[in-house]
C-alpha cells in the first residue's frame, strides 16, 4: 500500500483514496489507520472491493507471463529450428523458465519435437 500511495502522490493525482484489502481476513486497510475496516461478509462493497482485487492480481500475473514468455523467446529466438510451437511445448513441459534452465540437455530432449541436437542448442543459449 506504500507504494501505491507514493505512486499516487508522485503522479501528481489528487483527491483519490487508496485502501489495502488483506486476503485472508478480508480486512480493508486505509493510510494511517491503526485498525483496519471490517466489511459484513456478505456486503456488496465488500464483493466489489474483492473483485477488483481479484482483477488486479489477474492482470499483474498475466503482465507478468507474458513478459516472461518475451524473454525466453528472445533468448532462444536465435537457436535455429526452435519456433513458437517448440518454445510453447517447452514451457508447457517444464512449467517455468526457471526450470527450463536447469534441465539437462536429456531433460529437454523428452519434449514432444525437440531432438538431442537441438535440446543441446536450447541448453548452449540458455547458458550463455
Amino acid at each position: 500500500m506504500k507504494a501505491a500511495a507514493r505512486a499516487l502522490a508522485d503522479s501528481g493525482v489528487e483527491g483519490i483514496q487508496i485502501a489495502g484489502i488483506a486476503k485472508r481476513l478480508e480486512e480493508l486497510w486505509l493510510p494511517g489507520d491503526e485498525y483496519p475496516v471490517i466489511l459484513p461478509r456478505q456486503s456488496e462493497a465488500l464483493f466489489l472491493i474483492q473483485r477488483v482485487r481479484d482483477e488486479a492480481h489477474r492482470f499483474a500475473i498475466t503482465y507478468q507471463r507474458q513478459k516472461r514468455s518475451k524473454d525466453i523467446r528472445s533468448v532462444l529466438g536465435d537457436v535455429p529450428g526452435l519456433g513458437e510451437a517448440r518454445v510453447k511445448a517447452l514451457l508447457g513441459h517444464f512449467g517455468s523458465v526457471a526450470r527450463l534452465k536447469q534441465a539437462s540437455a536429456e531433460e529437454i530432449a523428452e519434449v514432444r519435437g525437440i531432438g538431442a541436437a537441438l535440446a543441446e542448442a536450447i541448453g548452449r543459449a540458455l547458458r550463455s
